[in-house]
């Protein structure tokens, strides 16, 4: 048997069995490719449900409120890609008469589709041959074949991209597709591979070489900065929050007001600092409450953030992009994962 009767074989044996998977409607299957971007299977299944239920088809994801979609999308995180889908769906019901576009060409174009979407949506709804390259297949490939150039370079994934387009038989191209990421998704993965349950041991060239464990090779390492959040939440009604419209992670969701720092702070420097920036002249601060530290790591930063509740009157004079609502009122309210977490540890 040839490389893709071996993995077709093996995908229609093990394969997963996932939502997406048992429909060819486009709108569906673009929606699960972007909940799933940078969200295991597991975390992403409910978010996915829910999303298809709010909103059913492109019209209804076009007519929506962001404060809605972002609200459903909260504890996802890479909130771009919530905003993105918004703005595919409104070009879709402008350009495409709100029928999901049909060639790759149309649907690249869409906001916050790249190559390998558009290439699975493609692949998965219309049976197009374009080749899908997820990090899964980059890893898959790169030990199969035995590639060393590092998988986070152009040369690197072009070299594997042109070995699965190769690959891709014209007339089977969805379940080939789906079968080479799942591979790499369940049985290649990156640490602990099932290599004794693998079709293609023989043939492997990083287990016939002991290279399992460094293959694939990445030339960059991202650098991570320390975040420290302290934010000062009102113990009694009115509660202050606001909704983020800087260039900045949480793009579109609402926080209490923060002293935003690159270096830890004692309490006492928080509170002074927060009454230089928000507070009315000469008001004394009650402190009623301070959380422990809560660690939110993402690609680029680790934060760490502190919630000190208190008594305060913020100078809403001065700070107009505050708003002040009522504590029943804040679960409306799409906000970061982190304090997600804090108000149901505080009930």
């Amino acid at each position: 048997m040839n490389f893709n009767n071996i993995l077709i074989t093996w995908y229609l044996t093990n394969k997963r069995a996932l939502p997406w998977r048992n429909t060819n409607n486009p709108y569906f299957i673009w929606v699960s490719e972007i909940i799933m971007q940078q969200t295991r299977v597991n975390q992403g299944l409910p978010y996915y449900h829910r999303f298809i239920e709010a909103f059913p088809t492109p019209e209804t994801l076009a007519n929506a409120h962001e404060q809605r979609l972002l609200k459903l999308w909260q504890g996802l995180g890479y909130y771009s890609r919530a905003r993105n889908m918004h703005k595919a769906a409104k070009q879709i019901m402008e350009l495409h008469a709100g029928v999901f576009p049909k060639s790759y060409n149309d649907i690249i174009a869409l906001p916050g589709v790249g190559e390998y979407s558009a290439a699975a949506i493609a692949s998965f709804a219309y049976n197009m041959p374009y080749a899908v390259t997820d990090g899964n297949v980059f890893r898959f490939i790169s030990r199969y074949t035995g590639v060393e150039t590092p998988v986070d370079t152009a040369s690197g994934k072009k070299q594997i991209k042109e070995f699965v387009q190769k690959m891709i038989p014209e007339d089977n191209a969805a379940n080939f597709n789906q079968a080479i990421m799942e591979f790499g998704a369940t049985l290649c993965t990156k640490s602990k591979p099932a290599c004794k349950n693998c079709p293609f041991l023989t043939n492997c060239y990083a287990y016939a070489n002991n290279k399992t464990e460094l293959l694939p090779i990445k030339s960059r390492k991202t650098k991570v900065k320390n975040r420290y959040l302290y934010y000062m939440v009102a113990k009694n009604e009115p509660i202050y929050i606001k909704r983020r419209t800087d260039k900045d992670i949480w793009l579109g969701l609402y926080d209490f007001p923060v002293v935003d720092s690159s270096k830890k702070q004692s309490v006492d420097e928080v509170i002074a600092l927060f009454s230089e920036k928000y507070l009315l002249q000469n008001q004394h601060i009650t402190v009623h409450h301070i959380s422990q530290s809560n660690t939110h790591k993402l690609s680029h930063q680790t934060i760490f953030a502190v919630f000190i509740e208190a008594e305060f009157i913020l100078d809403t004079a001065k700070h107009k992009e505050y708003k002040t609502i009522n504590a029943s009122e804040l679960n409306s309210y799409p906000v970061p994962k982190l304090i997600e977490n804090y108000l149901n540890s505080r009930g």
